[in-house]
């Protein structure tokens, strides 16, 4: 299953009383669409999944397959702590008509490689359709080992990594242990280069809510052996990319979204808006980036 090389992980548009806003959903999605990305992951960090119930989840799968119609790959996140609970809620979500089901590593229990295989199983064993892994140790204090993915690979249905583990030399490990049909997605949007350059397949970004033409040309000019060109683009995106990190995420992007005229609304608590200071430092990087792409100006 290829999914494509630049999938967007989507943030989850709240309205004024912090409530699931589909009708803006819809409104991103046909931005995302029209921007570039090949597909979507909906509710996975990026989307707050911590603070969505498990109804809102559902229906938020349910509309974002009706409006996407085939369109772009949808991807859901159905991962947590709790194994039976993850599996079932897979199943749920499977039978929405979604392309794949994305599950992040256990979180807080901190199981080891043998737990951790074992989950993983038993969440594909409940669907017919394609599993991610997600593997995102800054977030749950786990590392699914390259050894682990690599065994995980050989479970017909489990067909990707997302791998935000920032350790290139793991990555490298799980890519040439694994076949061409099982793909390695960067989960770090400053990584997505690098990431292209030891063989991964693509990023799922951040950034590309904003910047989804520019890092398609720049995997594009990758692709096609214009390396100097890719990586110039690369270094020109890099400030803007860690200044949508610098503040807890998505509170970055979806400020940014706001001042575009996106309206995706705020963050839920525990999640908080970007400080006064905080923007106007974003959307003077936003505003450079947007000045030296648009002239051709490189960093280098």
């Amino acid at each position: 299953m290829d999914f494509g090389r630049l999938l967007t992980a989507m943030v989850t548009p709240f309205d004024e009383n912090g409530k699931v806003d589909l009708h803006q959903t819809t409104v991103l999605l046909e931005h995302l669409i029209k921007t570039g990305s090949d597909g979507v992951v909906v509710a996975g960090t990026t989307g707050e999944s911590p603070t969505l119930s498990h109804d809102e989840k559902l229906a938020l799968f349910e509309h974002v397959v009706r409006v996407v119609d085939g369109r772009i790959k949808v991807i859901v996140g159905t991962g947590g702590n709790n194994t039976e609970l993850s599996a079932a809620f897979s199943k749920e979500a499977a039978n929405l008509g979604v392309d794949a089901v994305m599950a992040v590593a256990p979180f807080y229990n901190k199981p080891n490689q043998a737990g951790i295989y074992a989950h993983y199983k038993a969440i594909a064993d409940q669907v017919a359709v394609p599993v991610v892994i997600y593997n995102i140790p800054s977030r749950s204090k786990v590392n699914i080992d390259a050894e682990t993915i690599i065994k995980l690979s050989k479970i017909d249905n489990i067909v990707a990594v997302k791998e935000a583990s920032g350790n290139l030399d793991q990555m490298a490990e799980i890519i040439n242990g694994t076949d061409d049909q099982f793909h390695l997605y960067s989960g770090d949007d400053g990584l997505t280069l690098p990431v292209l350059s030891i063989g991964g397949h693509g990023v799922i970004s951040v950034a590309s809510h904003v910047i989804a033409p520019e890092m398609k040309q720049m995997m594009e000019d990758y692709s096609q052996g214009r390396v100097r060109e890719a990586a110039a683009k690369h270094r020109m995106m890099l400030p803007l990319m860690r200044e949508l990190f610098a503040s807890p995420s998505p509170s970055p992007v979806k400020a940014l979204l706001n001042q575009l005229n996106l309206r995706v609304g705020g963050v839920r608590l525990p999640m908080v808006a970007l400080t006064d200071q905080e923007l106007e430092s974003l959307l003077n990087v936003y505003h450079a980036f947007k000045k030296n792409s648009s002239s051709g100006i490189t960093n280098k």
